[in-house]
């Protein structure tokens, strides 16, 4: 899921920064008191979960669990993947740092769209959790590749067979991806749950 520097034009890069930026602000501006070790735990949940990496053309895939921090997080999720991506790149060279806004972006906006989603259905219990945790882990993880292979589109026609290559390449991480989700939400609903409501 992270995109490598040297690949994207400015005006993507640049998009990106923008558009993260303002996610982390909004989350700034949102976050309370009692959620920020919520988020820096979470934060180190994204670090941790993705740090196996199968090199894949101009990019990786890897484990992401992006929409179980969505769904715990709210707006909060644009720092808490902001933070682990760029600890990730200056500490492993994993993306970059032109390129952190574009990663940020893609993977936490599909997060926001997983809290928006179905974190109603853990309130309301409509739904059983690890129903919720599976959809909300596959919708995160398909929003993702689908952002991500837009993203190497607009380097050029050169990378539309990597865009597509990387998208398909995805397709059984969203399985993998929604059952852990749905294990880990189902786990926090057995010890903790008023995490899932908070």
């Amino acid at each position: 899921m992270h995109i490598s520097e040297g690949i994207l034009p400015w005006a993507t890069l640049a998009g990106g920064y923008a558009a993260s930026a303002l996610g982390v602000a909004i989350g700034l501006k949102k976050i309370e008191d009692q959620q920020m070790v919520k988020t820096a735990m979470l934060s180190s949940t994204f670090f941790i979960a993705s740090f196996i990496h199968i090199p894949l053309g101009p990019t990786n895939i890897h484990l992401v669990m992006n929409g179980f921090i969505g769904l715990l997080t709210g707006w909060s999720c644009f720092i808490a993947i902001g933070i682990a991506l760029l600890l990730q790149a200056l500490l492993f060279q994993f993306g970059g740092i032109t390129t952190l806004g574009i990663n940020t972006f893609n993977m936490a906006l599909p997060a926001l769209a997983c809290f928006l989603i179905f974190s109603p259905f853990l309130s309301s219990k409509k739904i059983s959790v690890l129903l919720t945790g599976f959809f909300s882990g596959f919708v995160s993880v398909f929003l993702s590749a689908l952002l991500l292979s837009f993203s190497l589109v607009t380097a050029g026609e050169p990378f539309i067979p990597a865009a597509k290559l990387v998208f398909a390449a995805n397709l059984p991480l969203m399985i993998v991806d929604g059952m852990i989700t749905a294990l880990a939400l189902r786990f926090i609903e057995r010890v903790k749950p008023e995490i899932l409501t908070s």
